[in-house]
């Protein structure tokens, strides 16, 4: 079984989440997508599998999110892709992929799903 977790390793969640994995004897690939964001294939992918549209998938909280008036309804999917590329701190964390299966770590429990 191959697990990959988007992790950010300053959220409490994704290191929770991490934790979780690892209890279970399962050693993750571990992708700090800070630094190496998705590709626009795989942040398509992760979206499909989940059933959501982008801003469902965004951190609405986040300067990048206002600074770029992000809560435009008239925005397309391309441009709230093309924005969680750009600023990937805009995307919702931990996630994880296990068994082309994808869940977003938030309760952390909610991996155990999918592994």
């Amino acid at each position: 079984m191959t697990v990959k977790i988007l992790h950010n390793p300053r959220c409490s969640k994704s290191r929770q989440t991490l934790e979780i994995i690892q209890e279970k004897g399962i050693e993750p690939m571990v992708v700090e997508y800070l630094k190496t964001p998705p590709s626009r294939e795989e942040l398509v992918d992760i979206l499909e599998k989940l059933n959501m549209q982008p801003r469902e998938l965004m951190r609405k909280g986040e300067a990048e999110y206002k600074d770029n008036n992000l809560a435009d309804e008239s925005l397309s999917r391309d441009q709230l892709i093309d924005a969680m590329l750009e600023f990937p701190k805009l995307i919702e964390r931990p996630i994880v992929i296990s068994n082309g299966k994808v869940r977003i770590g938030r309760p952390p429990e909610s991996v155990n799903e999918i592994l």
